[in-house]
């Protein structure tokens, strides 16, 4: 649609954009003419912003006046003030900008130029598109512009890239809304389904029966933040359950670890799965009997649906390519991340590490959404936990650098190891606490909060059901790792069904004790 000519009013009196154009000659996406209709209906009908606020921003006008004629009616649906011609032309007056847009006589022309506001939400929608088409010029010719820069780095670049495009996409992405019928129906098929299993849960089972029966499992879309102090054991819980979940119930896992490699991650789970001591896997000083029985139990973690990317500093931007392939090739129901503070939003810029943080949660948000699976994100605590003289019980206000984390997050737990702190087999009622773990709910939107028991062992960086009967069927060396014999066994420093050595289980920088 061209624009027109022939005006009632000096366009010479308002500011207008110099169309800009590529290098091929073409002018960028616009249409000033539907941009005015549509700021002449809303002036006309009464209950038109309603129907286009959310498409439209002020910057999605191409026309300087026009953006500021709009950002007037966007204060005053804002304020829920009527909006007509002449209470547009007094906000104008007060926010200075009348006579910028070329004074009353052109906000009357908008007005006069409109018959009818009937289809002003397929114009806005045109409107909009044009912004969006704009945006993506903009952005296409900056990437091009740094590429053929060749001092940049072309890595850092494809980040900028992705993160621009990302942040691009969800300022533009809109979901209408739905009618409730459908949204029953899927409850309902959801219930049915829950009712059918045997362990009447909804959500994925995580293998720990209390915590299962608050959670009724976890459930799709939702994000999981779990959180504690250093040494609590937040990875050895997380692969507890990873293992769990994975070799008990066949469920496919993605675990995203920041922090650890995927050799030291495996040592932990044959730790865990074998009931080896962690020490004896990073040596590889092993009796015969243990060579046995790592050999007859590592074979359950086989073939298991557990995927696992240690890729350092992870960007949220990357999470999500890697995430939409995972489900799409090998049908990814569960996410772990390894740890939340470790990842970043590269190719963008923040004022503040806080607000990087922010933008990292509401994307994990977004993702398990998007994806429809759960996702836990593993964070770190303040160090005021250390601080407090209440059992130094950790509570929502300790995460770590964004209160943001909290907001997004469906459920935020905490791992609580009273036997830490007290360095004592009793607390102060004399209750044993040797082993004991407390899985503090301390948010969750659906559903109740509460304290879980679980037993930890950390010789096997395990976590088990708190009624069940520690592992103790299997005797192991103890803290002398080159001990003769065991049972009158010499023990033996390599393998001998190998034929070598156990280098593959080892990794010089694994540690002995879950963090």
């Amino acid at each position: 649609m061209a624009d027109t000519d022939n005006k009632t009013f000096n366009r010479r009196s308002k500011p207008q954009h110099q169309p800009l154009y590529d290098a091929g000659g073409r002018m960028q996406p616009r249409d000033n003419d539907l941009e005015e209709a549509v700021l002449g209906a809303l002036m006309l009908e009464k209950d038109a912003y309603t129907l286009v606020c959310d498409l439209l921003r002020p910057e999605s006008f191409y026309e300087p006046a026009n953006q500021l004629v709009y950002a007037a009616i966007q204060q005053l649906g804002a304020a829920q003030r009527p909006i007509d011609m002449l209470t547009v032309t007094e906000k104008l007056r007060q926010n200075g900008d009348l006579e910028k847009v070329g004074g009353a006589v052109f906000i009357s022309d908008l007005t006069s130029r409109v018959a009818s506001g009937a289809h002003v939400e397929y114009h806005a929608r045109i409107v909009a598109q044009k912004y969006l088409a704009r945006e993506l010029i903009t952005f296409a010719s900056s990437i091009e512009s740094k590429a053929f820069d060749e001092s940049n780095d072309v890595d850092d670049l494809l980040q900028e890239a992705e993160g621009r495009l990302f942040e691009i996409s969800q300022r533009n992405v809109k979901k209408d809304v739905t009618q409730i019928d459908p949204v029953i129906g899927q409850a309902i098929e959801q219930i049915q389904i829950a009712a059918n299993q045997k362990s009447g849960l909804s959500g994925l089972q995580s293998g720990y029966h209390d915590l299962d029966k608050v959670t009724s499992g976890w459930q799709n879309s939702d994000l999981i933040i779990i959180a504690a102090r250093p040494a609590m054991g937040k990875t050895a819980f997380v692969l507890s359950m990873a293992k769990n979940m994975a070799v008990n119930y066949n469920i496919p896992i993605a675990v995203f670890s920041l922090e650890m490699s995927n050799l030291q991650l495996v040592n932990r789970l044959i730790c865990n799965t074998c009931e080896i001591e962690g020490e004896k896997i990073k040596s590889g000083r092993l009796s015969q009997m243990e060579w046995d029985q790592l050999l007859s139990r590592v074979k359950h973690l086989y073939s298991a649906p557990l995927y696992i990317d240690d890729t350092p500093s992870l960007s949220i931007f990357e999470l999500r390519t890697k995430a939409r392939r995972l489900q799409r090739e090998h049908n990814i129901q569960f996410i772990i991340i390894d740890y939340l503070q470790l990842m970043n939003a590269s190719g963008m810029k923040y004022g503040s590490r806080e607000q990087e943080v922010s933008l990292i949660s509401r994307s994990l948000k977004q993702l398990a959404k998007e994806l429809n699976i759960p996702i836990i994100a593993l964070s770190q605590l303040n160090r005021s936990v250390e601080n407090r003289a209440d059992g130094k019980r950790p509570q929502l206000s300790d995460l770590r650098e964004s209160g943001a984390i909290e907001q997004d997050a469906d459920m935020v737990c905490f791992i609580h190891r009273p036997e830490y702190y007290v360095k004592s087999t009793t607390d102060a009622e004399g209750n044993d606490i040797r082993g004991l773990a407390e899985f503090i709910i301390a948010k969750h939107r659906s559903g109740s909060v509460g304290d879980i028991k679980l037993r930890f062992q950390g010789m096997y960086a395990r976590f088990e059901n708190w009624d069940d009967n520690p592992s103790s069927s299997l005797k192991t060396v103890g803290s002398k790792l080159n001990s003769e014999s065991i049972e009158g066994e010499q023990q033996p420093s390599a393998n001998p069904l190998m034929g070598g050595n156990a280098d593959f289980l080892m990794s010089s920088d694994d540690a002995p004790t879950p963090f």
